[in-house]
């Protein structure tokens, strides 16, 4: 039988010239000496294609991050965290995205959600000449990226609304290079950025709105180091709603007298599936043979993360969360109970046994590995924070293999994040007017004080506010109001 099919297509030129053709070697080499290129080397190393025809959108802003280096804070597969398209999925369940594509507002809002740093603009909200500036801008430094969304048409290529980043640009012909993701289809070309931005000064007919561009960067601080919101889409919809819609109206339509009320309401309903929104991250790795030392990179990761988690218990907040938990320890509330913590060697068990199986590959099931036994101990080097490490001998049944996992600490007594760590930190997450119902004035000021991020150290201020801001864009996603505002969440 036939089996219809498409190999490539032939690109259009002009308007658009291939990367790889001679004039296309030249344009690069021209603007390599002129400065402009310098985007361009992160970008490449890290360019992909779109698993999807569709995925257009999804695949540009993870080949973006990944060139920023920013942590997902995610798994990606066995134990590797790294953003892929597949992860991409809190703005848009991935079936709607395989089957009609994302739109530029999502993207954006996809962007703020992992960490980034966006600015985005639509065609009309800028103009050609800024649009330059800023191209000339990312081109000319590795730290700041350009992805464009724009019709596809204008280059008389087929296909309508497409996303990919720009790698590149040449001053002297006022061309931009678009590292297209659809690699099957078109390979990266240059293009005049006139014509690039009448691409872009187009309309999105499933939005109804204009296309446009977005600037990525960094933070100044990699957010999420210690805590982070699960973006499975189905999860955060019902918690996201409960957080940021129920909570203020329980707390306005009952009668609280103190903290302990407060905290009583807001936990007694807690979602079914809360313990899967927010997470700490544990780092795994295989124990090395006659190496214990710690690289640079999670000697910082880890040091941040002890101070963070330190911040947190040495806050005010945290003390009446503490005494709340301990005097309800006879009962459960919702999906926490509030019965004995688990022990840092059960957390650890039952994390090197995840990671003895992500470490072989097998990311669904752990059923099959059994830690015979764990051992904590203590590492420091150069006067760092001391680093507990809880080491476990993983077995299958097959054969053992050594894990280790990493647990901040500000000093070498297993401290790990436990119930109330996790609690305290929900709750200062939440936005200011979740307790403006309270009708009581002096408890009102009384919660507003202990919730205030003002008072918080830097490092536990800035994790505060990237969670915030996850939680904020992911109602913004659930009520589309992504297209009408592209702004980065402020508080």
């Amino acid at each position: 039988m036939a089996m219809a099919s498409i190999y490539r297509r032939a690109l259009p030129s002009p308007p658009a010239i291939d990367f790889a053709s001679s004039e296309g070697k030249q344009l690069f080499m021209e603007a390599t000496q002129g400065g402009t290129m310098e985007g361009f080397f992160k970008l490449i190393s890290y360019f992909q294609t779109q698993s999807e025809p569709a995925y257009c959108g999804l695949a540009t802003l993870a080949m973006v991050l990944n060139a920023l280096s920013i942590d997902p804070g995610r798994k990606w597969k066995g134990p590797w965290r790294w953003f892929d398209e597949s992860m991409l999925d809190c703005c848009e369940p991935l079936e709607k995205v395989k089957a009609k594509g994302i739109s530029f507002g999502k993207v954006v809002c996809l962007a703020h959600c992992a960490g980034a740093k966006v600015e985005a603009f639509r065609t009309n909200q800028s103009n050609i000449d800024e649009f330059r500036k800023h191209v000339i801008a990312c081109s000319t430094s590795d730290d700041c990226h350009v992805i464009s969304s724009y019709n596809r048409a204008t280059f008389k290529q087929t296909g309508s609304g497409h996303f990919s980043p720009i790698g590149g640009y040449h001053a002297g012909k006022d061309m931009a290079l678009i590292l297209d993701v659809a690699r099957f289809k078109y390979p990266p070309h240059w293009v005049p950025l006139k014509l690039l931005w009448e691409a872009m000064d187009t309309f999105d007919d499933a939005s109804g709105f204009r296309r446009g561009f977005m600037l990525i960067s960094r933070l100044q601080r990699p957010p999420a180091l210690l805590y982070t919101l699960s973006c499975k889409h189905e999860s955060w919809v019902n918690i996201a709603k409960y957080l940021a819609e129920d909570v203020p109206v329980l707390l306005s339509s009952t009668d609280v007298k103190d903290i302990k009320d407060v905290l009583s309401i807001v936990f007694s309903s807690l979602p079914s599936k809360f313990l899967e929104f927010i997470k700490w991250v544990a780092e795994v790795r295989r124990t090395e043979e006659g190496d214990q030392s710690l690289s640079p990179e999670e000697q910082e990761r880890l040091t941040i993360k002890g101070e963070i988690l330190k911040q947190v218990q040495e806050s005010e907040l945290y003390k009446h969360v503490t005494d709340f938990l301990s005097t309800e320890k006879s009962g459960c509330h919702g999906p926490l109970c509030l019965g004995q913590a688990p022990s840092l060697t059960d957390i650890a068990a039952s994390v090197c046994c995840q990671g003895a199986g992500i470490l072989e590959g097998k990311n669904e099931s752990f059923n099959e590995f059994c830690c015979g036994e764990t051992k904590v101990h203590c590492l420091k080097s150069n006067g760092d924070m001391p680093v507990t490490v809880v080491s476990g001998k993983v077995m299958n049944g097959i054969g053992e293999q050594h894990v280790d996992m990493l647990v901040p600490s500000s000093s070498c007594i297993g401290m790990h994040p436990a119930s109330n760590d996790v609690l305290t930190t929900l709750l200062l997450a939440l936005p200011p007017h979740t307790w403006s119902g309270i009708k009581d004035e002096n408890l009102l000021q009384e919660i507003n004080g202990l919730v205030s991020t003002q008072t918080l150290p830097v490092l536990l201020q800035e994790e505060i506010m990237h969670l915030r801001g996850q939680l904020h864009v992911l109602k913004r996603c659930k009520d589309d109001e992504v297209e009408q505002d592209l702004s980065a969440p402020s508080f």
